[in-house]
């Protein structure tokens, strides 16, 4: 019960379409088992309602909110539903990331469209989330961001906006956590390897037209540790950790979950 009586806001709760399960559910799921009251936040109101059943049904407390995070107003009435609803937010998580299905592209192929789209829903979207979440935290001198970025922002990627905005999403989590330090918010951000997830795997297989199976064996085979993807889980765990009071001291950090590859690359 390392969450016990905490309030948690996921937004990303639901999933993309294909096989498995999302980061951002899967995270749900773990603050949930852990004791914290979530706000399970999705542009598909019918994919976070999947997510908070699945919470209830084994017990847990979980209510699915609709917002699009490209509009403010939307981010602004996600913080007001948790803290009406509970009188408090102790845990921001924004799990929210678009790349190919969001039309990235390498340069030469690159849209502009492509690029307001993918930076509003990967790095616009958590710069709001911010603003309207650390006014309640800074009040409660305590509270817990944690942003999910990709370990693309450093690796060679070839897809232009993706890799830009989890570039930025790094340094804005950082920005967030020393401007806040004293108000006692922490904010640190997880950087995923190769995940077996359905935005992951199940998006690269409508683009390419090959198999799953062939998708995934590609990607097993450019992970160091175990030649196995990551699963949602590890993400998940990562993200309960620094949910948290054991990392109580931890603030401003970029943490690879990852499988080894930015060792690799280093």
């Amino acid at each position: 019960m390392r969450l016990k009586d905490k309030i948690a806001i996921v937004v990303g709760a639901g999933q993309s379409p294909g096989e498995g399960m999302g980061n951002g559910r899967a995270t749900v799921l773990r603050f949930a088992q852990e004791g914290a009251k979530v706000l399970a936040v999705d542009n598909k109101l019918a994919s976070a309602e999947e997510t908070a059943a699945m919470v209830r049904q084994a017990g847990g407390d979980c209510v699915a909110f609709e917002a699009d995070v490209g509009k403010e107003a939307a981010l602004a009435a996600m913080v007001a539903d948790a803290k009406r609803r509970w009188g408090r937010i102790d845990i921001l998580h924004y799990n929210v990331g678009v790349s190919l299905a969001g039309g990235d592209a390498v340069l030469a192929e690159f849209t502009e469209a492509a690029f307001d789209r993918i930076a509003t829903i990967n790095l616009r979207g958590a710069i709001m989330a911010c603003k309207q979440v650390l006014p309640v935290m800074r009040a409660q001198k305590s509270g817990v961001i944690i942003t999910i970025a990709s370990i693309s922002a450093i690796e060679n990627y070839p897809y232009v906006a993706y890799k830009a905005t989890k570039a930025g999403l790094i340094a804005f989590t950082q920005q967030v956590a020393i401007q806040n330090a004293e108000f006692g918010v922490r904010a640190n951000v997880i950087l995923p390897g190769l995940m077996d997830t359905p935005m992951a795997v199940d998006t690269r297989v409508r683009v390419s037209g090959k198999s799953r199976a062939e998708v995934a064996a590609g990607r097993d085979a450019r992970v160091p540790l175990r030649r196995k993807m990551g699963t949602a889980w590890d993400v998940a765990n990562a993200a309960l950790f620094l949910a948290s009071d054991e990392a109580n001291f931890i603030t401003g950090v970029a943490l690879p979950v990852d499988g080894g590859a930015l060792v690799n690359i280093n």
